[in-house]
């Protein structure tokens, strides 16, 4: 990750550094559970860019994409992955509709804004350790995100909702606007095993996803460690 941040720093725009560094990262392969850590196990911290997921490839890749300097990375992680930067298993962002609403709280991610969104209230405990949790998730319909895809811009995370009635999201990824301008979605794929591109209305059709949320990450005034 070292070479790619310091490559990334002649792109002056937040999403050309993650347009960069995520396609340098694609082929990664894909692995499951690479966080340690539980209710009855000590967290510790992890950074990893041999394997991901799809949530530790978004972080590793925004991580990347805000700092300055290799020494920043981390501290960088630390803040999005978890509340307030506390590395602590309750404090870890277990659910993508809390790690969206921490990282707009701590200015590192805006929402993206689609006519036709709406915010749903769901109680999601897929998660039975962690108990029942109440959350509002901003949804944007299918037909909504595809109509207004000018509004999109490379480097904006995207998290698909789950239909399941406890869950919130069952995949994110990032969205890359072709030259021409087509949709892809680039992201960590468990079912092919590694990084990968492919179009983004394909994924939509073969997962039939219903409604989405878009965050858009903000350009860095600076990176604070925030338990240094």
């Amino acid at each position: 990750m070292t070479r790619l941040i310091d490559k990334a720093q002649a792109l002056p725009g937040i999403g050309q550094r993650i347009d960069f560094i995520s396609r340098a990262l694609v082929g990664t392969p894909y692995r499951g559970y690479t966080l340690i850590g539980g209710p009855r196990r000590a967290e510790k911290f992890v950074a990893r860019d041999d394997v991901f997921d799809c949530v530790t490839y978004c972080e590793a890749v925004l991580a990347a994409a805000m700092v300055r300097t290799p020494e920043d990375f981390e501290p960088a992680l630390r803040r999005i992955r978890y509340r307030d930067g506390a590395v602590a298993w309750r404090e870890r962002n277990h659910y993508f509709a809390q790690w969206s609403e921490n990282n707009i709280a701590n200015k590192i991610c805006a929402p993206v804004p689609v006519p036709g969104g709406a915010t749903i209230d769901k109680t999601l405990h897929w998660m039975p350790t962690l108990g029942a949790r109440r959350m509002s998730i901003a949804a944007v319909p299918r037909a909504n995100l595809l109509e207004n895809k000018e509004l999109l811009a490379t480097g904006d995370i995207i998290g698909f909702l789950s239909e399941r009635p406890r869950l919130d999201y069952f995949h994110i990824g990032f969205v890359v606007v072709a030259p021409d301008g087509g949709l892809w979605l680039r992201h960590a794929s468990k079912s092919r095993r590694r990084v990968r591109d492919e179009p983004l209305v394909r994924f939509l059709t073969v997962n039939r996803v219903k409604a989405v949320t878009l965050l858009r990450p903000r350009e860095p005034q600076h990176v604070v460690d925030p338990v240094g």
